[in-house]
């Protein structure tokens, strides 16, 4: 366990100086995820139709990371509505200590005169480590600022 601990110390150094050097978009998640309720949010992009969505939420007593895989990232017809899939690890480090499967469903909607992307998303999570459970309350609003 104690190694658990120091890996995900490491694991949130490590995300937290890639969303400040890498991200193409940050903002925020507001809703709720393992428990807290406000999130730094980013999106990394991997290729056009494949993405990286990461969230270190804070406000439940510890600290939420969470790096979702979203290979599935489409335009809803010709807008600029886009949804998204995707799955990743969920981790939350505080009391109890928690270790998960997150998967993800939303849409966007990425304005065109200015650079904001506002979405909303379904989180459900399914924790391993310490207390085996679902979580289906996941639902969250992002509010995130583009760099290109």
């Amino acid at each position: 366990m104690k190694f658990l601990k120091i890996f995900s110390i490491v694991f949130f150094l490590g995300l937290v100086a890639s969303i400040n050097a890498n991200a193409q978009e940050v903002g925020l998640r507001f809703g709720n995820d393992l428990g807290n309720n406000v999130a730094i949010d980013g999106i990394f992009a991997l290729g056009e139709f494949s993405r990286v969505h990461a969230d270190v939420s804070f406000g439940g007593g510890g600290v939420g990371i969470a790096a979702l895989w979203n290979p599935i990232f489409r335009p809803v017809g010709s807008s600029d509505f886009n949804w998204y899939a995707g799955f990743g690890p969920s981790l939350f480090l505080g009391d109890p200590f928690q270790l998960g499967v997150a998967g993800e469903i939303g849409i966007e909607y990425a304005f065109a005169d200015v650079p904001i992307t506002i979405g909303a998303d379904y989180r459900p999570t399914v924790v391993i480590l310490e207390n085996t459970r679902f979580n289906g309350d996941g639902f969250g609003l992002n509010i995130r600022w583009r760099f290109n």
